[in-house]
């Protein structure tokens, strides 16, 4: 497992010239690179997704070499315990082509019709691989890949409407991304694994699935280091490395946040109930579930709210950082309490936490900011929250120079602008979503007993049929 801030990530000028490079003078050649890369995608999966759970995949192959790599994916899939389908709309008779199709015929491995698809792929299929379009496609989408790829961006809203969905993966680039931009539209493929090849393309940095893989140890050391590449070690034999974190499941708690009945297990610290919830959501994939609502007021009492990360959360409470100038500190100062919220759509559930707010200690602030990549502690030097500036181009100026500036230096000292603060919370509510309209509200909040405080907890039902709207 690496860190995603340590891996080089290239643009698509440099893809292209990698590619050039192996196929040219270290003579790899076509068909030798996509079965390195359908091995590697197979891999990656098989790592994640148990045959004996997700038996049925299948592989969305467009005109090109991604196309190809989708194939020999199936074709190890096959090997590995799998059952897929392919959907290939635009067969070709040309080599590699027509030999990676010859090897799934005498598989059996079934090649299906756009036409003869299920309307719900989730229906007939635990798996779908997006090999449809690669880094070196520009341009619209035409039929029936546009449609395809229409399919596979209603699947994730499926998810949030809590219907049957299948996971999706997409090789090397999400079909309809850009390869540098990534999804410029916001319209585009959220794959719960993206399986990168050779070097991750800078559209990678956009992923916020929970399952980033590399697939690429066949690249030369030559390669490496005419691009400057940082690439992980890949462990023991295997073709692939995950990339980021690990999504660490709450074994203990029960499957699924909702179930069928009012009968949840309730922890008896709010902090606990929501680790277990927090641990839930990221191993089912929720995207950034800890971005969060923070709301605060000044001393005129008009409520503000904004997005932002949550970066720790223990027993003393919920810490993020930020700028000392701007808005949310100044109405902290003026008023020190405020609301968190975190809403996980596909999970149908929301947790809100109100509190007095602190700043935390130098100290503290000092050891998460040396915990930093350097370009995240450049950035916070960089900005100036809440103040006018002529253009953007003034930031990316300053970060330039600041970057010269540091590049020759091992550390660089905090901002005193910039820190942390921490939410002590005095008020939790946990919403329950089921599907029957029944929710559950869960209520903690502090009372004094014997002159120590300790949590009261109150489970309440809200109206029947209740609509998100009302949450």
């Amino acid at each position: 497992m690496e860190d995603r801030e340590e891996i080089s990530y290239v643009n698509q000028q440099e893809a292209i010239e990698i590619d050039r490079m192996l196929m040219g003078p270290l003579a790899f050649t076509v068909d030798q690179l996509m079965e390195l890369a359908g091995l590697s995608v197979a891999s990656a999966i098989g790592e994640v997704y148990s045959s004996s759970e997700y038996t049925r995949v299948l592989v969305i192959c467009g005109p090109g070499n991604n196309g190809g790599d989708g194939l020999v994916a199936a074709r190890h899939l096959h090997h590995f315990g799998y059952k897929p389908s392919i959907c290939y709309p635009k067969r070709t008779t040309k080599p590699p082509f027509a030999g990676l199709i010859s090897q799934l015929e005498s598989l059996s491995v079934p090649f299906l019709p756009v036409e003869d698809l299920p309307m719900q792929l989730s229906s007939d299929f635990e798996i779908i691989v997006d090999a449809i379009f690669g880094f070196s496609f520009h341009g619209n989408p035409r039929p029936p890949f546009d449609s395809l790829i229409r399919r596979l961006v209603s699947m994730r809203k499926q998810q949030c409407a809590h219907e049957k969905a299948a996971v999706i993966i997409s090789v090397d680039i999400p079909s309809g991304w850009h390869v540098e931009e990534g999804d410029v539209c916001g319209e585009g493929i959220e794959p719960d694994m993206l399986v990168s090849l050779t070097a991750p393309k800078l559209c990678a940095k956009m992923f916020c699935g929970p399952h980033h893989f590399l697939g690429g140890r066949f690249v030369p050391q030559s390669v490496i280091d005419k691009f400057k590449l940082k690439l992980p070690s890949y462990p023991g034999i295997s073709m692939c490395v995950r990339i980021g974190n690990l999504p660490q499941p709450n074994l203990s708690a029960p499957k699924g946040i909702f179930a069928a009945s009012l009968s949840l297990e309730v922890e008896e610290d709010p902090i606990d109930q929501f680790q277990k919830w927090l641990g839930d959501a990221l191993a089912a994939g929720v995207k950034e579930p800890h971005y969060m609502v923070m709301s605060t007021a000044g001393k005129d009492a008009k409520p503000s709210s904004r997005m932002i990360s949550l970066e720790g959360v223990n027993k003393d409470g919920f810490v993020w950082h930020t700028n000392y100038g701007s808005r949310k500190a100044r109405e902290i100062s003026e008023n020190p309490h405020a609301s968190l919220l975190f809403y996980w759509c596909s999970l149908n559930c929301q947790i809100r936490v109100e509190g007095f707010v602190e700043q935390v200690s130098d100290e503290e602030s000092d050891q998460y900011f040396s915990s930093l990549p350097r370009d995240a502690q450049i950035r916070p030097i960089v900005s100036k929250q809440s103040t006018s500036i002529n253009g953007r181009e003034v930031l990316y100026q300053q970060y330039k120079e600041l970057e010269d500036e540091y590049h020759e230096r091992t550390s660089i000292p905090r901002p005193k602008h910039w820190g942390g603060y921490r939410l002590i919370p005095e008020f939790f509510e946990f919403w329950q979503g089921e599907e029957s309209q029944v929710h559950l509200k869960l209520r903690y909040y502090v009372e004094e007993i014997d002159g120590r405080k300790v949590w009261r907890i109150d489970k309440l039902v809200p109206l029947l049929a209740e609509s998100t709207s009302s949450l």
